[in-house]
């Protein structure tokens, strides 16, 4: 069982429903975070999945991870999460942009 796929293409399929929800069911800024987050996450589920292909399983991790952490904490704060949530979303966006500086690394090798 690949367990890192199954994760990437649940993400994904999180992205998609987040960005019908905020195309259709929230309000103006619920809307943009949804969105946003759906947007980040989607592409990150892909690129995990991407990064499978090429053998880059850690640089998958921290798109998966971060993906989750960064539209998580929008999708949370669209829906009135507490405060505390907004210092979570540039953790989850480090991650990404580890992961993408991790996988060119890989392929640099």
């Amino acid at each position: 069982m690949n367990l890192l796929g199954i994760f990437a293409a649940l993400s994904a399929a999180v992205a998609v429903l987040a960005g019908a929800f905020g195309a259709h069911g929230a309000e103006a800024r619920a809307a943009e975070l949804f969105r946003t987050g759906g947007q980040y996450q989607l592409l990150h589920a892909v690129a995990a999945l991407v990064a499978l292909q090429l053998g880059a399983r850690g640089p998958a991790w921290l798109f998966v991870a971060g993906g989750a952490l960064f539209a998580g904490s929008l999708y949370a704060l669209a829906e009135g999460g507490p405060k505390w949530l907004g210092p979570v979303t540039p953790v989850g966006g480090l991650l990404m942009i580890g992961g993408w500086l991790w996988l060119a690394w890989t392929l640099s090798r």
